[in-house]
C-alpha cells in the first residue's frame, strides 16, 4: 500500500509563523456576547479583515515570496487574483524591494485593483469568463523571467494561510469546530493542518457560496469536480475548480463544506457591522452568514472559531450591498 505525503505539515505553517512575524500582523479574536447568545456557542472571530492588506492572503504571499533566491526575486514576480492576493503579493514585493505584476479580471472591484497599483505593482487584466487566467499570467511570466506566485496552489502559500488558525488556536486553546471561507482552497487547507495538527479532534468546516459549490461537489464525487464560473457577491471564491494540492489536503482534513447563499451573506455583512462594529467583504463573511442561518454544522454550547478573512470592500459597494432595498 503506497500513500501520499500532505502537501504540507503542522511544522511547515509553524515555520512560516516565524517567517511572518513581525511582517504580517497578529490580528485580534474578538468575541461578541450578542453573537454567542445567537449561536447557542462560544464564538472567536479570527479578524483578518484587519490584516495587511485586509486579507489573510498576504500571510501565504510573504512566506512564499521570502524564501525566493536574490536572483529569482530581483527578476520580479508575478501572480494572479481577483483583489486580496494582487494586492498581498504587491505588498509582498515592495517589503522584498522587488517588482510584482498582476493579473487581474476586468471585473475585479474597483477599490481592489486601485489599491494593488498603490502598493506600486503594474496590472494586466484578462477576461474571467472567456480567457484561463492561469495560462495568461503563466505566458507574462515565462516571457519576462518573472516568478509565480500562485494564490493558493502553492505549499508555502498555503503554510502561509494555515498561520492564522495557528494564532487562533494559541489564543484560544482547544476549540470544538473551525469555520473557513473556501474559495481555491489555501486558506482552509492550511487552517486545517494547523487545527487538526494542534487538536485532532477539531472539526473543520468550510463554506462556500451557493453559486461556487465546487469544493462541496468535488468532496460529494471523490475527485475535483469543476462547475460554471460563479456569480456571485463574494468575488473571492468566485472559483470554478479547487485546486490540486489543496484539494487533496481538503479531502483528508475538512469534515464538511456548507452552502450560503448571496442575500445571506448581505445580512452577516451588515450584522458584522451593526452589531460587532467590523466591515468585512463578502467572501469574508461566509463564515458567520453560515452560523446565523444554523448551517454551519457546529454543536451548540461548544467552543467555535471563525476566520474572516477579508474586509476589502468599498464604501460604495458596501451601501449597495448591505442598503435597506435586501
Amino acid at each position: 500500500m503506497t500513500t501520499t505525503a500532505p502537501p504540507i505539515t503542522l511544522d511547515d505553517v509553524r515555520d512560516a509563523a516565524a517567517r511572518i512575524e513581525g511582517v504580517a500582523h497578529r490580528t485580534p479574536v474578538l468575541r461578541s456576547r450578542t453573537l454567542d447568545e445567537l449561536a447557542g456557542a462560544e464564538v472567536f472571530l479570527k479578524c483578518e479583515n484587519l490584516q495587511r492588506v485586509g486579507a489573510f492572503k498576504f500571510r501565504g504571499a510573504y512566506n512564499a515570496a521570502s524564501r525566493l533566491t536574490p536572483d529569482r526575486l530581483a527578476r520580479g514576480i508575478a501572480a494572479y487574483s481577483s483583489g486580496n492576493h494582487a494586492q498581498a503579493v504587491a505588498l509582498a514585493a515592495r517589503e522584498l524591494g522587488t517588482t510584482a505584476v498582476i493579473v487581474m479580471p476586468e471585473d475585479a472591484p474597483r477599490s481592489k485593483r486601485e489599491a494593488t497599483a498603490a502598493y506600486g505593482a503594474e496590472i494586466v487584466t484578462y477576461d474571467r469568463y472567456t480567457e484561463d487566467r492561469v495560462a495568461v499570467t503563466e505566458a507574462l511570466a515565462a516571457e519576462r523571467g518573472l516568478t509565480l506566485v500562485p494564490p493558493y496552489e502553492h505549499p508555502h502559500v498555503m503554510a502561509g494561510q494555515g498561520t492564522a488558525a495557528l494564532e487562533l488556536l494559541q489564543e484560544t486553546g482547544e476549540l470544538d469546530a473551525l469555520v473557513v471561507p473556501v474559495g481555491g482552497g489555501g486558506l482552509i487547507a492550511g487552517c486545517a493542518v494547523a487545527a487538526k495538527g494542534l487538536h485532532p479532534g477539531i472539526r473543520v468546516i468550510g463554506v462556500e457560496p451557493e453559486a461556487g459549490d465546487d469544493t462541496r461537489r468535488s468532496l460529494a464525487a471523490g475527485h475535483r469536480v469543476t462547475v460554471p464560473v460563479p456569480r456571485t457577491i463574494a468575488d473571492g471564491q468566485a472559483v470554478d475548480t479547487p485546486g490540486e494540492l489543496t484539494f487533496a489536503v481538503i479531502r483528508e482534513l475538512v469534515d464538511a463544506v456548507t452552502l450560503v447563499s448571496d442575500d445571506e451573506i448581505r445580512a452577516a455583512m451588515r450584522f458584522a457591522f451593526e452589531r460587532l462594529k467590523l466591515v468585512v467583504e463578502p467572501s469574508g463573511a461566509t463564515p458567520l452568514a453560515a452560523l446565523l442561518t444554523g448551517r454551519s454544522e457546529v454543536p451548540r454550547g461548544g467552543r467555535i472559531g471563525l476566520v474572516l478573512s477579508g474586509g476589502n470592500v468599498a464604501a460604495d459597494r458596501f451601501a449597495e450591498l448591505c442598503g435597506t432595498t435586501h
